[in-house]
Order: structure tokens, then C-alpha cells, then sequence
């Protein structure tokens, strides 16, 4: 086990939202460190990829469950996404069905769905036990 507490998001590859996320993720749930699962439009992929990719995702977060003891999943999705380019609203529907989904591995987490906005903020969209 890891020293020091985590917690897991998963986020775009987009460098602009990373530190939005982080921030967000470190000061609201007070841990020491946020591991990063990235993909281009996370959102998407959580409601509308593959199975295939949705497992990878799943495995990826597993290891920070398991190996660095996170208790806390962060999903985001963000304005102006090339991954995802779909309106602000129906990323915020995906952020929430992306919850519905993490919720649904049954993992001993909470979840949150982050919304970065146009002024590269991140925002609570909805969460999850």
C-alpha cells in the first residue's frame, strides 16, 4: 500500500482541465494525491465506448483502489472537449450516467462528477455512494 491517502480521477487528456481536477479532487476530499486515469472525452467512453474500454478504465482505477487505498472517484468531463465535442448539457448528462456507472463496479468508493466550465473551473455536477 501507498503511503500518504488518494484519491482516483478519471479525466480528459486535455492539459488545460489537470489541474482544475486535481485542485478540486485534493482540496474536497482531502487527500494527499490524485492519480490520474486519462482519455480523450472520458465521458463518452464511460457511456457510450466499448466494453473493452470501459474494462481497461475499470482495471486502471482498480489499481488505485487497491494498491493506493483510494475511496474517492472523480470523473470529469469538460467545455470545449475535441474527444467529446457535444454541448455543455449533454456532458453534463454523460457525467452523470458516467456516475451510474463507476457506481455500478460496486467498488467501496464515493463518486463525484466534475464539470469544468469555460473559465477552466471545476464544478460538482452530481456524486454518488
Amino acid at each position: 500500500m501507498a503511503t500518504g491517502t488518494f484519491a482516483t480521477a478519471i479525466n480528459c487528456i486535455d492539459g488545460r482541465v489537470q489541474h482544475a481536477v486535481y485542485d478540486w479532487v485534493k482540496i474536497h476530499t482531502h487527500v494527499d494525491y490524485v492519480d490520474m486515469v486519462t482519455e480523450p472525452g472520458p465521458d463518452k467512453e464511460l457511456t457510450r465506448g466499448s466494453a473493452a474500454l470501459i474494462e481497461a478504465l475499470k482495471q486502471k482505477v482498480l489499481i488505485s483502489v487497491n494498491e493506493h487505498g483510494s475511496r474517492t472517484i472523480a470523473v470529469a468531463g469538460h467545455h470545449g472537449c475535441a474527444g467529446n465535442p457535444i454541448s455543455d448539457e449533454q456532458h453534463q448528462e454523460e457525467i452523470r450516467q458516467s456516475v451510474a456507472v463507476i457506481k455500478s463496479w460496486e467498488l467501496p468508493v464515493k463518486v463525484y462528477g466534475l464539470w469544468v466550465n469555460s473559465w477552466w473551473q471545476a464544478e460538482l455536477i452530481c456524486e454518488g455512494q
